[in-house]
């Protein structure tokens, strides 16, 4: 299963261009494309971000996630099929949640035996009873056609599953067929919506929680991936990142229009006023603010290779980039969206949370680590 996802992004690599490839931004393996070393990172101003923890064990995160409420999920793809709960104060590592199920359990007809996913990003319900996971692909009988990093709907490769973690017993209680390679995951603020962006369907899940079925289907276009939603769920945005585009998605009537946001975006974060909306842009390696009133970008900065996931901290003040290439995290000033501070974090650092109850940031590493910032 390794050596066949290895093959997949060299394909991707030639075509594309290494280290710029749209179709191999989320490739699987962490192992071909070269990072910087600490002596080529050089700080922008006095150190801020202070390194407190490495944790490692059995893992290999693609993403982690803060709860808001004592505890950080990170997603440990097919290399350890497990997506590990840890408390957000002390670090220790509170349950390993195998990516194995029974899908005939959840009454679905066809599927006999154990099955398991590949945990790639998860998102915390509101009111605190669950922890939803996309899986990048499934593995048992009757999943033949592993979707990859480069692909379209004609690929015709097999859709996946998004999970429910009941957070009481920390088991999986619920799962919903969704698209191919399902990405991002978001619930709406007020709990009504859970969506998905599928990398290979083009398209945005929308899954009611209250009727716990799919009520819609949203075409997208290439290699949709970041959601954020507004404070007040009335609105969404999607990141088409094998675009130019940002898909605004109405969440009263689920009509959709699009913000034109610069080549290849792929992460997304709202400032807490609604008003300004954040985008990474993967190929460049920079960050733009949007202003979202007068319907225009406002500033961009550069700050490293590969631009991937970054968040925001509570008050709005700064946000976080991993830098995938450059090995980095970054902390920006929103105001006027300035590199504060540039810090070695690992070998690509490939997703990032910040945890209010701690004002803490965590990095997750591709190789099997995830790093712990204070903010001082």
């Amino acid at each position: 299963m390794r050596k066949r996802h290895i093959a997949v992004l060299t394909c991707a690599l030639i075509l594309f261009g290494a280290g710029q490839a749209v179709g191999s931004e989320d490739s699987d393996s962490p192992t071909v494309i070269p990072s910087a070393t600490p002596a080529e990172i050089k700080l922008t101003s006095d150190s801020k971000l202070v390194l407190v923890k490495t944790i490692t064990g059995e893992i290999t995160p693609k993403s982690v996630r803060s709860s808001k409420f004592g505890i950080v999920s990170a997603h440990n793809m097919m290399y350890r099929h497990s997506i590990t709960i840890y408390n957000s104060k002390t670090f220790a590592l509170i349950k390993t949640i195998p990516d194995k199920v029974q899908l005939s359990s959840f009454g679905l007809k066809g599927y006999s035996g154990t099955y398991q996913g590949a945990p790639v990003e998860g998102a915390f319900s509101p009111d605190e009873k669950y922890l939803y996971v996309t899986n990048y692909a499934m593995y048992g009988k009757g999943f033949n056609r592993e979707g990859h990093d480069t692909c379209s709907p004609a690929s015709n490769f097999d859709k996946s599953y998004l999970y429910r973690i009941n957070l009481d017993k920390y088991v999986i209680d619920a799962v919903y067929q969704v698209g191919v390679v399902p990405k991002v995951v978001e619930v709406t603020p007020d709990n009504k919506y859970v969506l998905v962006t599928n990398w290979c369907s083009y398209d945005l899940k929308v899954i009611s929680v209250a009727t716990q079925k799919v009520v819609k289907t949203i075409k997208i276009g290439a290699y949709p991936r970041g959601i954020t939603v507004s404070s007040d769920a009335k609105t969404a945005y999607v990141a088409q990142m094998g675009g130019s585009s940002i898909h605004r998605i109405n969440l009263t009537n689920l009509s959709t229009s699009t913000i034109y946001i610069g080549s290849n975006p792929r992460a997304l974060v709202l400032s807490p006023d609604n008003k300004t909306l954040y985008a990474t842009l993967n190929r460049s390696g920079k960050v733009v603010a949007f202003d979202l009133v007068r319907g225009r970008q406002v500033a961009s900065v550069t700050t490293g290779k590969a631009a991937r996931s970054l968040a925001i901290s509570t008050d709005g003040s700064a946000i976080f980039v991993v830098n995938f290439v450059s090995g980095t995290v970054s902390k920006v000033a929103t105001a006027g969206l300035k590199v504060m501070q540039t810090v070695w974090a690992c070998n690509h650092p490939i997703g990032v949370t910040f945890d209010e109850s701690t004002n803490r940031t965590w990095v997750a590493c591709y190789h099997g680590q995830i790093k712990v910032f204070d903010n001082k």
